[in-house]
């Protein structure tokens, strides 16, 4: 028999679980795929195990539409760092943990209105190169094998066969150096789907500039000089850029986008937080580290600091693809941060970053299915209260 007493607190512990068990899941686990028949064709992480991808089935209205987003993670310049890169999930897939999909690979139609029936894919990264090396001599000494490309088609085909060629539309989407990919390979990628499709890529902070940093060299060319010739990427990059550019600067976008022949939505933040650490202020160009509490925080930084923060992105606006091709969509917000899309408070949420009070979600949405011409640019920081800043620690 159930006192008064006990009735008190069970009667609203029920009524919590209840609660909880009808509100949705803006996150969810995705089964990982070893994709062991690729290992026969040499594509294979830097450790030379298999690749790998997560995959939720799409259904209803969205059975024959395909999303797929590359992870992100930076690269590997040189032997030693893609041996670091050997020894966890970056070059190994037998280092990989379980992850979830949120944001816009969701399930829910309130947080992900667009794509949350969707066939979702989300490409593990752990090549280094953008998805772009092919080196077939591999050296005994490390057992590193460069082999980003053969590891993105190799996936391709396998998705091909599970029903992506029978796609109606198809998005290729990527955040960081998974962003830079989808930019990289996104004429490859319409060329594999039926010419029916309405195909489309999403680059997510993927927008490299070729930018000065504050001693005033352009750093960044470099570490590409150094990753493609190290990957063997050059054969790999399009060759509408490669045909009058050398191939370290096929790596930046300001010098592929202009003659790619697929519609692109370039999601950046103004101040995004890796160029700005590592483009704007890398350590070379600042050996008293007077840059790494701003760096750190935006609210860190110096008056002076700002005002090189605003340089770059007034360097990082002239980078952009010219205004004269509508189906080229934008949405480059004045926050200090990285990535966007893959978090929900970031995506679609109640207090998501917006411009003209647009949240990302909508502006890609619409830009997707031609709802609208989305070309939206911030204002200058701080002016945009919805941002989300990245602090580090």
């Amino acid at each position: 028999m159930v006192g008064a007493k006990s009735g008190t607190w069970i009667y609203p512990f029920i009524c919590f679980f209840f609660l909880l068990a009808s509100l949705e899941v803006d996150a969810y686990d995705v089964p990982m795929t070893l994709l062991h028949s690729a290992v026969a064709k040499g594509a294979v992480c830097l450790d030379g195990s298999p690749p790998a991808y997560h995959f939720s089935p799409g259904s209803g209205s969205g059975a024959n539409n395909w999303l797929v987003h590359m992870e992100g993670g930076g690269w590997c310049r040189n032997v030693e760092e893609c041996l670091e890169r050997k020894n966890n999930f970056r070059g190994s897939s037998n280092h990989m943990k379980p992850l979830s999909f949120s944001g816009i690979l969701g399930n829910s139609k309130k947080s992900n209105p667009d794509f949350y029936n969707w066939n979702r894919i989300k490409i593990r990264y752990c090549d280094g190169s953008s998805f772009t090396g092919d080196v077939e001599r591999v050296d005994p000494a490390t057992n590193l094998h460069y082999r980003g490309a053969r590891v993105w088609l190799a996936i391709m085909e396998d998705l091909l066969a599970k029903g992506m060629n029978k796609a109606e539309n198809a998005l290729l989407s990527g955040c960081s150096a998974g962003g830079l990919a989808s930019i990289l390979h996104c004429d490859k990628f319409r060329s594999l789907l039926p010419a029916s499709a309405k195909v489309k890529c999403f680059s997510d902070a993927g927008y490299f500039i070729d930018g000065k940093d504050i001693s005033g060299t352009t750093s960044v060319r470099s570490l590409y000089n150094d990753v493609v010739n190290l990957h063997g990427s050059g054969k790999n990059l399009p060759s509408s850029c490669t045909s009058s550019l050398s191939p370290n600067m096929c790596f930046f976008p300001q010098n592929v986008v202009p003659k790619m022949r697929t519609p692109l939505f370039i999601l950046n933040a103004a101040y995004d937080a890796w160029q700005i650490k590592n483009t704007l202020a890398p350590s070379s160009a600042d050996p008293r580290k007077s840059w790494n509490a701003c760096k750190l925080n935006i609210k860190s930084c110096s008056s002076d600091q700002l005002e090189k923060m605003q340089e770059f992105r007034s360097e990082f606006l002239r980078a952009l693809p010219a205004s004269g091709n509508p189906s080229t969509g934008m949405f480059i917000i004045s926050c200090y941060a990285h990535c966007q899309s893959g978090s929900q408070d970031t995506w679609f949420g109640a207090d998501s970053p917006m411009i003209d009070k647009m949240p990302i979600a909508k502006a890609v949405g619409d830009w997707f299915y031609g709802r609208s011409v989305v070309r939206k640019i911030d204002c200058p920081y701080p002016c945009n209260s919805s941002c989300r800043n990245r602090v580090y620690e």
